[in-house]
């Protein structure tokens, strides 16, 4: 797959590493309702009910699972929130809101988290068994025979098809702008006259779109980690690949100035350590004391990639590599685990199905496996580990059932000031894919933080989350382009 654009994961990876009535609307339209209950943790939950299909709205209707935190004081309205992905719930979430947001935001606002269509308590989107789930993501996601390439071929389209089986009524309506509509019909719900958002990764494209759909219903957005629409998937897919080798290097880096670093060198030695112990996961799968899986060159990858989304698992990425390099790859496949959200039961949350879904219907990508290999082929140059299985994670689109519904321009014209927040090492959502969104939109104001790890807001920097605070609670838009220095 292609890495998921997540912050949803940054949460469990930091403990692994140490009602309303039936009014009219404006519109005159009717605004929903929801019946809260308690759920535990001073949390309440409901459901709330959208037409499955909006040109149909008085057709099949799915429910959207929502929660909400109080505000702990004197409340301004509510702040929705969401994770990324595609595929993670933004009710698990907003579960973790006392450290996703600042005290000084939760006193203002009712957290709220809600789960898109097509994933966790959302109708969710299904495909494959997670044995199944198992032996198609240890596939050779780099592969470099003919055979390699038809056993992803082959195994592409036995997921396809799990996904049409299980779930083809919904995969048309999956697509981001209807999220974007349900979203709209949250904030009604709710009661708020314009919508207060914080998105991260994906959550950013959620948030862009809606912006776009309702731009006077804009009140504060935040894109944290922005993924840039106007790309292609095979130019995002290039451009992400390139990230992971940026943020790679940064921990190479860090690495080769500590005592337990498994490397010796420079970065571009300790690079070709890391291709080495690639290979030979390749050619004979590393140790595994878990369960039975093969951990070969796909797992392996996966579990490097994930602490690079987040600094403080840079610890556990060399104790993971130490392992590794003396052909245990444990951690690492507990890591990997933690990336596509397998519980330790060996089963699935839906997010891998749920982010494919998303994924091909959002964008028009190649229709044969022989695009993709040369995509894969090009990659090489500029991002050699990471690439090709970037790249070719996303083939299951090549033989998706359903059209795609992508939009040309997102750039929400009369929109209040939307705040774009970028880091510069940003693995899974590069620094440019901010900058190119921040001009994208008509009122974008970039915020720059020169930082690694995956997103900014509520990660250690104080310049940060003050701007975003202010932004929030009293509208304060800082200058266009306003940088956040490094932390140590």
């Amino acid at each position: 797959m292609r890495f998921p654009r997540t912050a949803a994961a940054l949460a469990a990876l930091a403990l692994f590493a140490t009602a309303c009535s039936g009014a009219r609307g404006g519109g005159g339209e009717t605004i929903p309702s929801l019946s809260w209950a308690a759920c535990g943790g001073g949390y309440e939950c409901a459901k709330l009910t959208v037409p499955l299909d909006y040109a149909k709205p008085d057709g099949e209707k799915i429910e959207i699972s929502v929660n909400r935190l109080p505000a702990t004081g004197k409340r301004l309205g509510s702040i929705l929130i969401n994770p990324g992905g595609p595929g993670a719930s933004g009710v698990e979430y907003a579960r973790n809101a006392r450290s996703v947001l600042s005290d000084a935001v939760r006193e203002k606002f009712d957290v709220v988290g809600f789960d898109p269509r097509g994933v966790g308590g959302s109708s969710p989107v299904r495909c494959l068994s997670s044995k199944e789930l198992d032996d198609y993501t240890g596939l050779d996601g780099s592969p470099d025979s003919p055979e390699e390439i038809t056993a992803l071929e082959e195994g592409a389209r036995h997921y396809v098809a799990g996904c049409e089986a299980r779930s083809g009524r919904l995969l048309p309506y999956v697509g981001t702008a209807n999220a974007a509509r349900d979203m709209d019909r949250l904030r009604a719900a709710l009661g708020d006259e314009r919508l207060t958002y914080l998105g991260k990764s994906y959550g950013t494209q959620l948030g862009a779109v809606y912006a776009d759909l309702f731009p006077k219903r804009v009140r504060a957005l935040v894109l944290d980690g922005a993924v840039d629409p106007a790309l292609t998937p095979l130019e995002m897919n290039l451009t992400q690949a390139r990230g992971f080798e940026v943020a790679l290097d940064a921990f190479l880096e860090n690495c080769l100035t500590t005592p337990d670093c498994p490397f010796h060198g420079t970065v571009a030695s300790a690079r070709e350590q890391i291709t080495e112990l690639l290979k030979r996961a390749d050619r004979q799968p590393l140790t595994n004391k878990t369960d039975s899986r093969e951990i070969g060159e796909s797992w392996t990858v996966l579990g490097l990639a994930t602490p690079l989304y987040e600094r403080q698992a840079w610890p556990v990425l060399r104790r993971a590599l130490t392992d590794a390099q003396r052909g245990d790859g444990t951690t690492l496949l507990r890591l990997a685990d933690l990336l596509i959200n397998r519980g330790r039961d060996g089963e699935y949350a839906n997010q891998t199905e749920a982010n494919t879904a998303i994924n091909c219907v959002d964008a028009t990508f190649p229709r044969s496996s022989a695009e993709f290999a040369a995509a894969a082929s090009k990659s090489l140059k500029d991002a050699p580990l990471f690439g090709p299985y970037i790249m070719w994670g996303t083939l299951p689109c090549a033989y998706w059932p359903v059209k795609p519904v992508p939009r040309e321009k997102i750039d929400a014209p009369g929109a209040a000031p939307i705040l774009v927040v970028g880091t510069e090492r940003d693995p899974a959502t590069p620094y440019e894919w901010a900058k190119s969104l921040a001009s994208e939109l008509s009122s974008g104001v970039l915020v720059d933080f020169d930082g690694d790890g995956h997103t900014a807001y509520r990660s250690g920097s104080s310049c940060v989350d003050r701007i975003v605070d202010d932004y929030l609670i009293n509208l304060t838009v800082p200058e266009d382009g306003v940088r956040c220095p490094k932390i140590d």
